[in-house]
């Protein structure tokens, strides 16, 4: 049942002061770095074109169809993502997201759709992550558990559907302005999904576990070329769900996915607080508008999936003590947290927090009995990389923490950046605003103005009862996983969670017009600054998918040849042989599964046989080391490859298959394992 929106008294004028001088505290930075000039107007230009073209598209099913802009706009949106991205990944990613709502109905048998859809998805995650070594992963088996989920629970998925369909139309009827507002936004942000997978870490090791489950049906567990293979997989198992299913990568939909299931668990948390419609609306613009949102949209990292699961637990830990189930509500909130450990172990350590006010808060409850079973949902939803890795290689946590564990697999060193120890104090949040190439991948301005811009909002919401502990969990959710390596995006779905307590703050501070006024300048200010979170939005990355029509051909060639190379030689019924890449800097293996081999620090072995190879001019070090470990391709990059390794192609009688765009193919004779 909702909860009404609270209307108080006007608000104290004390509580007016924090908050503005959080604003010019913004205002003061903005113009003493000259923020203006990390603006890339172009890119900029191109945003409002692509709201503008979507509210151009929408205008017929308004005016036609009688849809509200909300309504007509996320279908644009929708629409354009299926032609972008692909209809088959779609579906696929459509029909994992009924099932997982049937099997969350599993254990939250009552309440709002967004907590089914996340402990469904837990338990998938869950479930397949323990039967990864085993050969079950093929599309009739997975396609068939999916049809059967559904057909069984074909009622209860039919009235939640409709529970969903009337409960947007009554809230996007409170507030009309506000949802399109919101909806562009999100819409804008998700065009990050329309491009095909060109991120660095993606492209290392997060595409090779989907990639070996369609190949081959199982996933080897075999860190041996690769040091994170028993990370932490929770993320790739679900990118893996729909792959498998249409055999294509399906990552720009499962992170649609990701983002309407962070939008709802952002409703559901702004309806407990009490917000007024409007307001609940402003936080989901404020939310879609930060720069890394969309920037996240383009990649496979998990900090959309950890965002939309943080607060989902929050949401859960803030239901009334008397709805529901207690020992239920305690099984979905121990699903969630081992889903936020299966993703990442620092978001499991941000969300210990939340852990902790929901245990206080419900320590009345009957529920606790179920605590031995909420253990093993845990263990079961996020436990199975750490156990294997620990199994395996003697290391749960692969390869970080390895001066500790001494695996094999690794060097006895801590994985660790030196970039990003730039030091943790109370500067960090203004520095992270204003200064954020020291703390990501980014240009000035990428991570958004909220912890300064809302600095002030956030005393208040420290000095509100209904918002003190949510203020409290969100800002230890910042600051837990920045503690040890201050590299921003870590702290983006703590972020996401204090954006409820901030707009409660402002609602309670300010008269309406005036908060919403000023979420919208933030919304506005977060516009300007969106290409600056990563390297494809600041280029154009949606514009160019859009010029090349959604093929990935044209991308692969401007951003990752080797991506276009391994495509040609797959049409080409390769590789049968192991593939090396030469270039340590571009280790851009994953897709090849257990053929994929590369010189960077992630494939132990190579690594060290590059350093020895290198040493020797003449190249027969490098051919010798070709032939032994059964070697049949390389994927080198002409403008970096040394002499000692032109000298081993040609020693080694290698021969040129295909060239695309800065990088080349090439085929060694004896291209059969030894």
């Amino acid at each position: 049942m909702p909860i009404p929106a609270q209307h108080h008294a006007p608000p104290p004028r004390w509580t007016q002061l924090p908050v503005w001088l959080g604003v010019a505290a913004c205002l003061a930075g903005l113009a003493a770095f000259r923020m203006w000039s990390e603006v890339a107007a172009g890119r900029v230009a191109e945003n409002l074109a692509l709201m503008a073209l979507a509210a151009l598209l929408a205008w017929p099913l308004r005016r036609w169809r009688g849809m509200s802009w909300a309504s007509a706009l996320a279908v644009v949106w929708l629409g354009l993502l299926a032609w972008m991205g692909g209809v088959l990944p779609v579906v696929a990613v459509a029909a994992l997201a009924l099932a997982a709502i049937v099997l969350g109905r599993l254990v939250v048998r009552e309440g709002p759709v967004p907590y089914a859809l996340l402990t469904g998805l837990a338990l998938v995650a869950g479930v397949l992550g323990w039967l990864l070594p085993l050969p079950v992963h093929q599309p009739w088996t997975y396609g068939s558990l999916g049809v059967l989920a559904v057909v069984l629970g074909r009622r209860g998925l039919a009235r939640d559907l409709r529970t969903m369909q009337t409960g947007w139309r009554e809230q996007v009827a409170a507030a009309p302005l506000a949802a399109a507002l919101a909806v562009s936004l999100a819409g804008l942000a998700s065009t990050g999904s329309w491009l095909p997978t060109l991120q660095h870490d993606d492209l290392a090791f997060h595409l090779g576990l989907p990639w070996q489950l369609q190949l081959e049906g199982r996933y080897a567990l075999d860190p041996t070329h690769q040091a994170w293979a028993l990370a932490a997989w929770a993320g790739d198992v679900l990118q893996a769900v729909p792959q498998v299913l249409v055999r294509a990568e399906s990552r720009g939909a499962l992170n649609l996915l990701w983002l309407l299931a962070g939008g709802a668990a952002l409703w559901r948390l702004s309806t407990l607080l009490g917000m007024v419609p409007g307001l609940r609306w402003a936080t989901l613009a404020a939310w879609a508008s930060l720069p890394l949102v969309g920037a996240l949209m383009g990649g496979m990292q998990t900090e959309t999936a950890a965002s939309a699961v943080t607060v989902a637990l929050a949401a859960l830990a803030l239901e009334p003590s008397g709805a529901g189930r207690p020992g239920r509500r305690l099984v979905a909130g121990a699903l969630l947290f081992g889903l936020l450990a299966g993703l990442k172990p620092l978001h499991a350590v941000a969300a210990l927090p939340l852990l902790a006010w929901a245990a206080w808060r419900h320590r009345r409850s009957s529920g606790w009995r179920a605590l031995p079973l909420g253990a093993a949902a845990a263990l079961l939803a996020g436990g199975s990389s750490y156990a294997y890795a620990w199994i395996i290689a003697g290391n749960p946590l692969l390869p970080l923490f390895n001066s500790h564990f001494g695996s094999p697999f690794y060097p006895d060193a801590d994985f660790e950046d030196p970039r990003w120890h730039a030091g943790f104090d109370l500067r960090l949040p203004w520095d992270m605003s204003f200064h954020t190439s020291r703390y990501l991948e980014a240009w000035d301005g990428g991570t958004g103005f909220v912890l300064v811009a809302l600095a002030g909002a956030w005393l208040v919401a420290l000095a509100l009862p209904r918002t003190r502990a949510l203020a409290i969990c969100g800002a230890l959710a910042v600051a837990l996983p920045l503690a040890g390596m201050q590299y921003a995006r870590y702290a983006h779905p703590g972020m996401v969670l204090l954006l409820p307590a901030l707009v409660l703050a402002l609602q309670s501070a300010l008269a309406p017009r005036a908060a919403v006024g000023l979420v919208a300048a933030l919304c506005a200010l977060h516009l300007a600054f969106l290409p600056n979170a990563h390297w494809l939005p600041h280029v154009g990355g949606a514009k160019r998918a859009l010029a090349s029509l959604g093929r990935d051909a044209p991308l692969f060639e401007r951003y990752a040849p080797e991506r276009g190379l391994v495509q040609a030689m797959r049409e080409r019924g390769e590789p049968r042989a192991p593939v090396l890449l030469l270039d340590p800097d571009q280790p851009w293996y994953a897709e090849l599964g257990t053929l994929g081999r590369s010189t960077s620090r992630y494939d132990l072995p190579w690594s060290r046989r590059h350093a020895e190879a290198e040493a020797d001019p003449s190249g027969a070090a490098w051919a010798t080391a070709w032939r032994e470990e059964g070697i049949g391709h390389l994927l080198v990059r002409p403008r970096t490859v040394s002499a000692a390794q032109r000298a081993g192609l040609e020693r080694a009688g290698a021969t040129l298959e295909a060239s695309f765009d800065g990088a080349q193919w090439w085929r060694l004779p004896a291209g059969t394992a030894p």
